[in-house]
């Protein structure tokens, strides 16, 4: 939280630079970049207050509306025992035994395979699946998720994430903002700047560069915040799922069937608090999420757990039937079906 405003008036000085040096202005006091890197300290000097203003702002709606937000990014509905009586009684179980509160529990209606957690404070935590895992997995994996996302609840990593994903996005809004409001301007925001002209005769190149510079240093310190508050995580919550469960198996096995079956269509701050993120986009070089086989491999050295090959008839959906063993192959013939 800290570092938040340095990022923030790092970049906001970046694009005042980057302005100048397309558009040729700066102090008119001095020649060339000189003037250039002049006018945008002093552009920074009158506007970062607003910077932070708004994005104190931003934060206050943010902390009564971010669920409502992360809801609209993902497609996520509120569910309640009546609709998802099977699902309910899993998570209500769980908490019982442990003295959990119960959070709430919401699904997101698409076939991919995913789980996350949100809240920031006891009574606003909420738990969502997809209908994609609720149609894949047996009794005992499905509990092994559920048990991996309250661990991420009861470590507070919920809390952590969604302040990151608010401080990311309202980084990439104010960036963008100040960019558009610049450009649009025309040049003419600020005092005591040379003519366009005069700015483009006397260089330009050197503050390009140097803005250029200071706005990949910003955007990698964010991934690197982003990178270090989620992937050390993953393996506590797994390992915190078992503490719940007593079945590893069943957290490998539910492993298994979400490996390559993962990808939401969801902003990049929202996937990195998925229980996979199976990204495909630049940020994957920086993977929030360590790879399935890793974590898969930690449950078994450290937990106990066996892996066992996955089969068509093992990788059916929820049936009304009694919990088999995770990842053990069914009776021959077809799925029984989703829960009702």
């Amino acid at each position: 939280m800290a570092g938040f405003p340095v990022l923030l008036v790092l970049v906001e000085y970046a694009l005042f630079l980057l302005y100048a040096g397309v558009a040729g202005v700066g102090d008119k006091n001095y020649e060339g970049d000189a003037g250039m890197f002049v006018w945008a300290g002093n552009m920074l000097v009158q506007s970062w207050p607003f910077a932070i203003v708004g994005a104190a702002i931003w934060f206050g709606i943010a902390y009564f509306a971010y669920q409502a937000i992360i809801d609209a990014a993902t497609g996520a509905h509120q569910v309640t025992r009546q609709q998802e009586p099977k699902l309910y009684n899993l998570l209500e179980n769980l908490c019982i035994s442990r003295g959990i509160t119960m959070p709430a529990l919401r699904v997101m209606e698409t076939d991919a395979m995913n789980a996350f957690a949100t809240g920031l404070h006891k009574g606003q935590y909420s738990i969502t699946v997809t209908r994609g895992i609720m149609n894949s997995l047996n009794d005992d994996e499905m509990e092994a998720v559920l048990g991996h996302e309250l661990t991420h609840i009861r470590n507070s990593d919920v809390r952590l994430m969604v302040i990151a994903v608010v401080f990311v996005g309202i980084f990439s809004f104010v960036g963008q903002m100040i960019f558009r409001g610049l450009w649009y301007s025309g040049g003419r925001i600020g005092g005591g700047r040379s003519s366009s002209s005069r700015g483009r005769d006397s260089g330009g190149g050197i503050a390009i560069i140097v803005a250029l510079v200071l706005i990949a240093v910003a955007y990698g310190l964010a991934i690197v915040i982003r990178f270090a508050l989620s992937r050390n995580r993953e393996y506590l919550a797994d390992a915190g799922s078992v503490e719940l469960t007593k079945n590893p198996d069943a957290m490998i096995s539910a492993l298994q069937k979400i490996s390559g079956n993962s990808n939401i269509n969801a902003p990049s701050e929202v996937r990195e608090m998925f229980i996979e993120n199976d990204s495909s986009d630049f940020d994957s070089i920086f993977a929030t999420h360590p790879p399935i086989a890793k974590r898969i491999e930690a449950l078994v050295k450290y937990a106990g757990g066996h892996v066992v090959e996955q089969t068509p008839q093992s990788s059916g959906p929820w049936s009304n039937s009694p919990a088999k063993a995770p990842a053990q192959p069914t009776s021959s013939g077809s799925p029984k079906g989703p829960w009702g």
